[in-house]
């Protein structure tokens, strides 16, 4: 009995295919066994060799905007319609009635510095050293997302039904059978194919043939995928067709608390430790075990976030190269240091004062990995040096009110500190939105278009909060139910304002379509 169709075509037969290893990917004809002309073929007919990668060459002129390698990819992955590894976004330029409408079809760039593979915390991503192909481990993922803010093209998407990131991996598994990626293979117009590439001629000319109307610039991690133009003149005025659609981001509620309260934290042993030093400071066991437990919620929160909670532990692996790892790193140093340091101050046992230096160092290294983990590219209202002035200044504001309300040394010094930082605090936020507003990026703008309209009376209250909290407050009741109620104030401040860091942010992308309405730019 012959064996069903399905699995007939599990095996390649030998007779069609020509696979790396033995003479370069190609496909046979079954009549003769020579290779199709170079002119048809759709995946290359020789292999690799040093210093070479396979990257995907996209023809705008042929594309129609089908979408049948959008279809494909998802069939091929199993992905939701959702989801989607390859995208088709829109462009169009021209004035009426001469306008023109043209198609990018978009996987991942499997680009030279993969910025998505240099932030990952647990190693899920590695880039081929044969094929140049950048492949994503499901098993290794914990879901944190990183990659998805770093990468400037939206390549990885993040699945919340799998809780890991899944991405275009070229079809690396048909390439080495000799068969064209289902991208490739469902194209009717042939505008994807795939091609090799010179790395090191390519870094130096990928300027001109990898950037296109539509996307964003190539030169945050070097996209190898070449863009063939139309053959006329792109008309006047191109650019993405969803300029004008602007949606907040995810908030990211378990970010949100995780980074406010573990700058409290910080933020409240930094001003015990100092006032330690004075040798006149009371209740400090109090105010550390206090802002012991802030951390240890705040470290419990960020568990939250990820897509597979059980293997955080994994997050510590790429602490020489990710900022995500080191931010782990450090506030576990903190955290451990600072249980050791809160004890020896409750029990008031001797020689505390270097425990309390070294809590303070791990502190604000922590801080300081917070804010490199945003200062990525891809997410420019993040990527400023506003962002880690406002972590350090919320650390500064809600330690020192904490540390007031606990009353462990001068009450009226902790709130004119906390003073200086709330103001301190309403002049980078002001400094940030005057940045966003004037600039030329189309992020930037956007930026402070939705915080200026949809986020317009949480903008207001946040700095009312800020205001009423850090300095009306403080000044007009310096005593310890003024200082709880300035941390109350304040807190909520810091909370609505890390919300708004969040939703706020326009992320780099590629075009999407005209009629499109979710996330994905399919």
């Amino acid at each position: 009995m012959s064996l069903p169709l399905l699995e007939r075509v599990k095996e390649p037969s030998p007779h069609f295919l020509v696979t790396p290893k033995s003479r370069g990917v190609g496909r046979e004809s079954p009549a003769c066994g020579a290779s199709f002309a170079p002119d048809t073929a759709k995946i290359p007919q020789r292999a690799l060799l040093a210093g070479e990668q396979y990257r995907f060459h996209f023809d705008m002129g042929k594309c129609i905007g089908c979408k049948c390698c959008v279809v494909a990819c998802n069939e091929q992955n199993g992905n939701p319609a959702d989801i989607n590894w390859r995208r088709v976004g829109e462009i169009e330029g021209g004035w009426y009635p001469n306008t023109q409408r043209l198609h990018l079809s978009m996987g991942c760039n499997h680009c030279v510095e993969p910025t998505c593979l240099k932030g990952c915390p647990v190693d899920a991503y590695s880039k081929n050293p044969v094929t140049g192909v950048v492949i994503h481990s499901a098993d290794a993922c914990i879901g944190c997302q990183y990659c998805t803010w770093n990468c400037s093209y939206g390549v990885p998407q993040y699945n919340p039904e799998r809780g890991v990131v899944g991405k275009c991996d070229m079809c690396h598994n048909r390439l080495e059978e000799g068969r064209e990626p289902a991208c490739v293979s469902a194209c009717p117009e042939s505008a994807i194919e795939i091609e090799i590439v010179n790395i090191l001629e390519w870094k130096q000319n990928y300027a001109a043939s990898a950037n296109a109307p539509g996307l964003p610039s190539a030169d945050d991690s070097i996209s190898t995928t070449r863009i063939t133009l139309p053959a006329a003149p792109l008309p006047p005025d191109t650019r993405k067709v969803d300029l004008g659609r602007v949606r907040p981001e995810d908030p990211h509620w378990p970010l949100v608390f995780m980074t406010v309260l573990t700058q409290l934290s910080v933020g409240t042993f930094s001003a015990i430790w100092l006032l330690q030093l004075t040798g006149k400071a009371t209740h400090l066991g109090a105010a550390a075990l206090v802002s012991l437990l802030a951390g240890s919620l705040a470290l419990g929160a960020s568990t939250m976030h990820l897509g597979r909670p059980a293997f955080a532990y994994r997050a510590l692996k790429m602490w020489k190269r990710s900022w995500l790892s080191r931010e782990v790193l450090l506030f576990s140093l903190f955290s451990g240091v600072a249980a050791v340091y809160s004890l020896w101050l409750w029990f008031r046992i001797p020689g505390s004062v270097g425990l309390g230096a070294l809590t303070s160092l791990f502190g604000i290294a922590g801080v300081a990995a917070s804010a490199c983990i945003y200062l990525v590219q891809a997410r420019p209202a993040w990527n400023t040096k506003y962002t880690v002035a406002e972590f350090f200044l919320t650390g500064a504001l809600l330690g020192s009110l904490l540390a007031a309300g606990v009353g462990i040394g001068d009450r009226r010094g902790l709130l004119l500190v906390a003073l200086a930082a709330a103001g301190g605090q309403i002049l980078n936020q002001a400094a940030r939105f005057l940045l966003l507003t004037s600039s030329d990026s189309f992020e930037l703008r956007a930026s402070a278009q939705l915080l200026s309209t949809i986020f317009a009376s949480r903008l207001f209250a946040r700095g009312a909060l800020l205001f009423l909290g850090g300095i009306v407050v403080p000044l007009s009741m310096p005593n310890v139910y003024g200082a709880y109620m300035s941390l109350a104030l304040a807190l909520a401040g810091e909370i609505l304002g890390r919300y708004l860091f969040f939703v706020s942010v326009v992320p780099k992308n590629m075009a999407a379509s005209y009629l499109y309405q979710g996330k994905a730019a399919a």
